[in-house]
């Protein structure tokens, strides 16, 4: 037996170590090249790693959750072994799967798991489904595994027909139908009057989830946060975005109010520049930042991320709200390249409609300042001496405390509102 080792390359951005994710092989499988291996998760994206060599896994290194060092050894193969000889029939299925093919194994139907049977579901194709396929690292993407979630489904149970594997949004669907249409998997659960159990589910703190709640420690343990709040009057902003609404769509581009808070925010960021720079605590040099990458805050089914609008000082408005619609619909779809998270200098969050009053900013660290935005709502506001229906909306601004001043981060607060006050002003 030829072993050879593949071990977790270097994947870039200064990262040093990852975390698994999820597996898509296991010991004794016939792995074919470019076949998807494992999820590696580092603290800028989720990379699916695939196999640079055909063979036979002898060994995996490490349990979902575990993190492993750049160069540490992943995967063991036996790139000799004959695929076809050496192979289960099972086995030989699961790899035929992978690329396309879908050999039926020798398994007795009393031995058959449940979710072959669905070759005989009405309604379900036989694609991915005659190789009698059970995963117990399933292949889904976050929309998928919320679906599931919703539908209290084991994705495990769920017969693939996506590409390598993959479970997709109608499986889930269907395998939901067929739950429901069967009658040998109906059952009346008894009345019970005995006093209920308390009920615990543990799940595995790993992941993006791990990530987050570690680089918020980092922000929060290191910058003195401090945030500043104030109002802001955007009936102005408003008109003005329902005047170019129809010349964005001509363009093929949803006008929200993000472009726009953009630009006042790198408007304020060009006039006070210390808040586009960051502290290097090894050297204890204030770095001025000459670039300009706005990260954008995005909430996705796996956790909240913040993908990178690079260079956006040299945007339009109208390729800024493509750039944000873009990053947000790959970050949903947990499709985010590792450049697309990395890099940002300054950071707008937006709960949208969710905005509620105010809250308080953790700062994306090591960046010293980061932009709240709140809900639009109609209040009493004075103008031209007059009490009047105002559409104000509340901004939360925190800084870091040991870099920037009380009355920096208020001038800058206030120079964002004036944009957003007087948004004609941003054409200038």
């Amino acid at each position: 037996m030829a072993r050879w080792e593949f071990k977790l390359p270097d994947i870039g951005e200064g990262i040093t170590e990852g975390e698994i994710a999820s597996w898509h092989i296991k010991p004794g499988d016939i792995v074919k090249h470019d076949q998807p291996m494992v999820e590696i998760m580092t603290d800028k994206a989720t990379v699916t790693i695939t196999s640079p060599k055909a063979g036979v896994v002898v060994e995996t290194h490490g349990a979902a959750g575990t993190v492993v060092q750049v160069h540490g050894v992943l995967v063991v193969f036996d790139i000799d072994a004959n695929a076809s000889a050496s192979s289960t029939p099972i086995r030989q299925a699961h790899a035929d799967h992978a690329n396309g093919e879908h050999a039926t194994p020798s398994v007795p139907e009393a031995e058959m798991p449940k979710a072959q049977m669905l070759n005989d579901s009405p309604g379900h194709s036989s694609r991915g489904l005659a190789a009698g396929y059970f995963n117990d690292k399933p292949l889904a993407t976050p929309a998928t595994r919320k679906l599931a979630r919703d539908r209290n489904i084991d994705l495990r149970t769920v017969p693939p027909t996506g590409p390598q594997g993959r479970v997709t949004q109608t499986d889930v669907e269907t395998f939901t139908n067929f739950l429901q249409n069967t009658s040998d998997v109906k059952t009346i659960s008894p009345v019970s009057t005995a006093a209920p159990a308390h009920i615990e589910e543990r799940v595995s703190f790993a992941g993006i989830r791990r990530k987050i709640a570690k680089k918020m420690a980092q922000s929060v343990h290191t910058a003195a946060h401090f945030t500043f709040v104030d109002e802001c009057d955007v009936a102005a902003l408003k008109a003005l975005r329902d005047r170019l609404r129809p010349h964005a769509q001509r363009h093929g581009v949803k006008l929200t109010f993000l472009p726009f808070i953009a630009k006042a925010a790198l408007a304020a960021l060009k006039k006070y520049p210390i808040l586009n720079s960051t502290l290097d605590e090894t050297t204890s040099e204030i770095v001025y930042r000459k670039y300009y990458n706005l990260g954008i805050a995005t909430s996705t089914d796996a956790g909240l991320v913040v993908p990178v609008v690079k260079n956006a000082d040299r945007l339009g408005l109208l390729d800024i709200a493509r750039e944000i619609d873009r990053l947000a619909s790959d970050a949903k779809a947990g499709k985010s390249k590792v450049d697309d998270l990395a890099g940002s200098t300054f950071t707008i969050t937006s709960l949208g409609a969710e905005g509620g009053l105010l809250a308080t900013p953790i700062l994306n660290f090591p960046e010293v300042g980061i932009l709240g935005v709140h809900q639009i709502k109609q209040k009493p506001v004075v103008r031209q001496g007059q009490i009047v229906i105002g559409d104000v909306m509340l901004l939360s601004l925190s800084f870091d405390h040991r870099i920037v001043d009380g009355h920096v981060g208020a001038a800058f607060a206030h120079e964002v509102i004036f944009y957003l006050q007087d948004p004609d002003c941003l054409l200038l």
